[in-house]
């Protein structure tokens, strides 16, 4: 029961960042994937980082916040830059995805520190099951979402052509 609830917080904790936000999801699921690749080559080294300074003891604990972390971390300083929607059912569908997206990521550090059981196995199960083709449509969205991001020089040429 306690993983359903902590990947309920944690959905609706990326969720809210992302709708309130309004940042676009191409932008923050490809820094997702880039935070997913940095934990996958520090998987090993960064746990033991962070429990030599003697703040944390090392253990598996340790290691999911530590990864959660490095594959966080990119989405989040993004979430403060970039590109927003003006629409607000392209919002909320940006932030599902983004939500998603982070959700297929953090299953596997998740499960290394809590313990699976009941309906948390069965979520957990059916994410692992899934997560191939959540990432793989997560990325393609994302990459699509970046397409249709007008860039800045053109959508001034537009304000300025609107203004005469």
């Amino acid at each position: 029961m306690v993983v359903a609830i902590v990947f309920i917080i944690l959905a609706l904790a990326l969720f809210g960042a992302a709708f309130f936000t309004r940042r676009r999801f191409g932008l923050l699921g490809l820094a997702l994937t880039a935070g997913y690749v940095l934990s996958s080559i520090w998987n090993t080294t960064a746990g033991l980082m962070v429990s030599a300074t003697g703040i944390v003891p090392r253990g598996p604990m340790t290691d999911a916040v530590t990864l959660s972390i490095l594959v966080l971390l990119p989405a989040v300083i993004l979430l403060f830059h970039g590109t927003t929607y003006k629409n607000d059912l392209a919002r909320f569908f940006g932030a599902v995805c983004f939500a998603g997206l982070a959700l297929a990521f953090l299953v596997e550090p998740i499960s290394h520190a809590l313990v699976l059981d009941g309906v948390g196995a069965q979520i957990y199960n059916w994410i692992t099951a899934n997560r191939d083709l959540i990432i793989s449509i997560g990325i393609i969205l994302a990459v699509l979402d970046l397409f249709t991001t007008k860039p800045a020089a053109k959508l001034e040429k537009e304000l300025a052509k609107k203004k005469k």
